[in-house]
């Protein structure tokens, strides 16, 4: 069976990604920040480095550790919004997300040290699927506090908003990878 090819459709992902990374804006962020990244990459020691590239693994690690975070807070998302509210579910759901919230900081990492990689609309892309993904992260901490805090509804309300801004920067992903090839072997 062959796949499709995703490079040369004129699916609503492709104009979901182009509207978002063809911004002039975008690329100048990109080119400021991507060398700052680089830097602060360098300064790890190199076993830190390449275990952020997934070398060892032969390809990026960024991708698996992906699930960690999204299982998580998907976990949450059902067990906050399933009727029938009970203090074991509102816990389970206070777990999950924490467990979500903490396993994407090495995913975070090995994102952007993937992106230090990228060029061209890739880069940009690569840009804005990291920062909606961050804002996810925000949005899931700020969650963890207010339900910390006695604020459920706020709670999930912002780890919802955070599931959905992961969703599309999952999206974003996708382009990366099928549309634009970052992470696959060339050969």
């Amino acid at each position: 069976m062959r796949l499709p090819s995703f490079q040369q459709s004129d699916a609503p992902t492709h104009r979901f990604e182009d509207a978002l990374s063809e911004h002039g804006r975008v690329e100048a962020l990109a080119r400021d920040l991507q060398p700052l990244v680089k830097q602060a990459l360098e300064r790890l020691p190199p076993r830190v480095r390449a275990t952020l590239h997934g070398e060892k693994l032969g390809h990026p690690l960024h991708p698996a550790l992906i699930h960690l975070p999204l299982g998580g807070w998907i976990v949450a998302g059902i067990l906050d919004w399933a009727p029938g509210r009970t203090d074991q579910r509102d816990h389970a759901a206070d777990q999950a997300l924490l467990l979500g919230t903490v396993g994407a900081l090495p995913a975070i990492a090995a994102g952007w040290a993937d992106w230090t990689l990228t060029q061209g609309q890739a880069r940009r892309t690569g840009l804005v699927h990291g920062l909606i993904n961050e804002t996810a992260f925000v949005l899931s901490a700020g969650s963890l506090l207010a339900r910390q805090r006695g604020h459920r509804r706020l709670g999930r309300a912002l780890s919802g908003g955070g599931l959905v801004l992961a969703a599309c920067g999952g999206v974003l992903g996708g382009e990366l990878v099928y549309r634009h090839g970052v992470g696959q072997a060339r050969g």
